[in-house]
């Protein structure tokens, strides 16, 4: 697929509420595609506010009726842009398309149509699909495939989230959040699969999906979209991944961390500065691979990312080690933030309880003689939820410490949210010591500095920035602990 460039008569796409990462990695694709684009959002944050105006994207804040141009092409419209009531700008939108018979789409609808003479490989999952994704994306582009790809988060290798590619191969992570405040489809239920990568289904957006059957659903239905020709690959180490597999009518393939009965899986499992392990597919040896990055879950995710590639024969054993060894990850999953400090801090995209619990486990594999203490915020709304306080009762086993940010408060009437002094006596009574910050960062700061010690690992577990501290409090660690 040639990259077409925009003309003074090139269509337009407006786009309301850009700035989250799916749909700015919309608007470069749709911008790829030859399109002229401008998108607003209540406010702007890295990546979008940096690699949007790189693109040519015009970004506008707040929202407004006037941030829409005159005859645009298309509207695009982001699940966590308010409805009309609350929002001018969308229902300025909704009044010029209903007037004018101009589009107005979520962005899964607008991927699904860039892709849709592509063959599509999905990454869906509760935890893991950002990771997997980012790891088949830049192990094709690393052997000179020109695959296109849309990732939910910034890979490293690559610089950017999306890009349309010319090769055949689509790669994108699947997200089974409903597709807009209209529309409860789940996002990847518009993508028409030609492989899947299952990661997981352990129970997640609870506000969404109350129950783990509610939760399953959308994936039953994403299985259901495989053509038979198509591939599944499952990871057999998650309980709810192996059992949807079952129902799957197309070829299936699992994989596994280091389960001998999956198709593959990996031996030979030895973690340091750079890891390395044999990967097994079928029973056969397939040799030595390595990876700078950090858990044990990242292997699991490699064998799951190279299963997919050997099995379309898309890249061969050797194409792949190579890429694995070049793969430098991916932002905000076990990133690691600080230079010269001797008290590592390294941040968790900790969203929820599998996804902070995988942090943990990897902190503790790679520093299993120095105290782990983490800073922690309950951002998303599993975390603030009534029904999901279990999380608490075995997550941060072998933390030392927690610092415990409140909660936002962004849609606390929406459910049943939990308070700060209940989050943290869930997490005391769970037999971890927990001290409450206060939100006013200087004070939080220096009670986060006071408790760390020269041997101290720091984990910050979080899918927000902890009130906007993140960066001060690195810098303190480097200004106050010498060099490693």
């Amino acid at each position: 697929m040639l990259r077409a460039m925009t003309t003074p008569n090139s269509p337009h796409a407006h786009i309301i509420g850009i700035a989250g990462i799916g749909m700015s990695a919309t608007a470069i694709l749709l911008r790829q595609q030859g399109y002229s684009v401008s998108g607003s959002d209540e406010g702007f944050y890295p990546p979008a506010s940096v690699i949007l105006p790189a693109h040519g994207i015009t970004i506008t804040s707040p929202h407004a009726a006037a941030n829409i141009p005159p005859q645009p092409s298309l509207i695009v419209i982001g699940k966590h842009a308010k409805l009309t009531a609350d929002n001018p700008e969308v229902a300025a939108a909704t009044a010029i398309s209903q007037a004018s018979g101009i589009p107005m789409k979520s962005y899964p609808e607008v991927l699904a149509s860039l892709t849709q003479h592509r063959h599509n490989i999905v990454v869906a999952g509760s935890y893991g699909k950002s990771t997997t994704t980012s790891l088949l994306a830049c192990a094709l582009r690393h052997s000179q495939v020109d695959c296109g790809y849309f990732i939910g988060a910034l890979p490293k290798s690559l610089g950017i989230h999306a890009s349309l590619g010319t090769a055949a191969p689509f790669v994108m992570e699947g997200d089974e959040y409903p597709s807009s405040n209209t529309d409860p489809t789940s996002k990847f239920l518009h993508y028409s699969p030609q492989a899947v990568v299952l990661t997981s289904a352990a129970h997640d957006h609870v506000n969404i999906f109350p129950t783990q059957t509610d939760y399953e659903k959308p994936f039953q239905n994403l299985l259901a979209t495989i053509p038979a020709n198509g591939l599944l690959v499952a990871c057999l180490d998650e309980p709810h991944a192996a059992q949807l597999a079952k129902t799957a009518t197309c070829q299936v393939v699992t994989y596994s961390l280091n389960n001998p009965q999956a198709d593959y899986h990996a031996t030979n499992l030895h973690y340091a500065e750079v890891s390395r392990f044999t990967l097994i597919a079928h029973g056969q040896n397939l040799g030595e691979f390595t990876t700078t990055q950090l858990g044990a879950h990242n292997v699991q995710n490699m064998v799951g990312a190279a299963a997919l590639l050997l099995e379309q024969n898309l890249l061969t054993p050797d194409q792949i080690r190579a890429a694995f060894a070049a793969f430098q990850g991916v932002v905000r999953r076990m990133d690691k933030l600080t230079t010269t400090s001797s008290v590592p801090a390294y941040e968790g995209f900790g969203s929820s309880r599998d996804k902070a619990r995988s942090a943990i486990d990897a902190m503790q594999l790679h520093f299993p003689t120095r105290r782990l203490v983490a800073v922690f915020e309950p951002h998303t709304f599993s975390w603030r939820n009534r029904e999901t306080i279990s999380w608490y009762n075995d997550v941060f086993h072998g933390v030392a410490h927690v610092f415990l940010y409140p909660p936002p408060g962004h849609g606390a009437t929406t459910h049943s949210q939990l308070s700060q002094p209940e989050i943290a006596a869930a997490i005391q009574a769970s037999g971890t010591p927990v001290q409450q910050l206060t939100a006013m960062p200087d004070d939080d700061l220096a009670t986060i500095m006071a408790a760390l010690k020269p041997d101290d690992v720091l984990l910050l577990l979080t899918s927000g920035d902890i009130g906007g501290m993140m960066s001060q409090l690195i810098a303190r660690l480097e200004e106050t602990f010498g060099p490693a």
